[in-house]
């Protein structure tokens, strides 16, 4: 890999690169990426074209995989075509933008985790108020805001990260622009910055990791005095996909952002990073479906619609 020093762009050294059969690896990971696009683009389907499932719970659920489907095309596609065309070079308007992007999906994303737990509270604590407390117009509020706040680490750290005078080796040690990894090719002392960026990090994860804890707290109290075991099935089954996926996305973001930087290395980061950004956006689609009833009958009158068509059409 060439030294970029003097030159406005950088270089991606990521785990493709160092792979033994980087070819196979490739293969595998445009699989993944394309069943991750799919699965979550059928699942925004469902949830349009079934007035079922036009309830706050799945208008969250449809941004989730907006999100995912976005979060995977922003490192994934650039990664992909690096390889096959050889040029691991990125600009710096273009890391600019990957990092923007990288930075508001993943705000955005902790924050709606926190809005759908809230959803489950006061679906299963407040069930007789729930079309009061979580309407339309509340659950749009909810949704702009966990975009909006998202948009502020973007705005935050992009441009002051883009900014530092980069004097040496312009190897970015990842597979896409992530602040951290473009941080430490910086010639400057970012003692300061960094640790601002971790405070932030840490109220970012803090703040709707307080929220999903006291709304599954009251939850399990409240299935616990469920007198029906039909309703404390149905309610935790709910609950249970919801929590899954936080646990998925929350335990790597608190190793990148939140452990000591003694435990980390370039190699465990991108390990942790593929989790976060390309095996998430697929598993999350997985998880909401086929462990949802409402979503598998759905699915299953759409399929009904779509052999009657053909069969119209034959």
């Amino acid at each position: 890999m060439n030294n970029y020093t003097g030159q406005s762009g950088f270089a991606l050294v990521g785990f493709l690169s160092q792979s033994k059969h980087p070819a196979l690896l490739a293969g595998v990971i445009f699989v993944v990426f394309l069943m991750a696009l799919s699965g979550n683009a059928l699942l925004i389907l469902l949830i349009l074209s079934d007035t079922h499932l036009h309830t706050p719970m799945y208008l969250f659920i449809s941004q989730l995989s907006l999100m995912d489907m976005m979060y995977i095309s922003v490192t994934v596609p650039n990664m992909l075509m690096d390889q096959v065309l050889g040029n691991h070079r990125i600009s710096a308007a273009a890391c600019g933008m990957q990092m923007f992007l990288y930075l508001t999906l993943a705000g955005s994303e902790f924050l709606l985790l926190a809005a759908m737990s809230y959803d489950r509270y006061v679906a299963i604590c407040h069930p007789l108020r729930y079309h009061v407390l979580m309407n339309h117009r509340v659950c749009l509020l909810l949704i702009s805001s966990c975009w909006l706040l998202g948009s502020l680490d973007g705005f935050m750290f992009t441009p002051v990260t883009m900014t530092f005078p980069f004097c040496g080796s312009r190897e970015i040690y990842h597979f896409f622009c992530e602040v951290l990894a473009v941080t430490k090719l910086s010639c400057t002392d970012t003692w300061l910055y960094e640790t601002f960026m971790y405070v932030c990090c840490v109220l970012m994860l803090l703040i709707p990791v307080t929220v999903i804890s006291g709304s599954y707290s009251s939850i399990l109290l409240t299935v616990l005095r469920m007198n029906s075991a039909e309703g404390r099935k149905k309610a935790l089954a709910t609950c249970s996909s919801h929590m899954t996926v936080v646990i998925l996305f929350y335990g790597t973001a608190i190793y990148n952002y939140m452990l000591p930087a003694s435990l980390h290395t370039p190699e465990k980061d991108m390990v942790v990073s593929v989790f976060y950004t390309i095996l998430t956006p697929l598993l999350n689609p997985l998880i909401y479906s086929f462990r949802n009833k409402n979503v598998t009958e759905a699915m299953r009158k759409w399929l009904g619609v779509s052999s009657l068509f053909q069969e119209i059409v034959k």
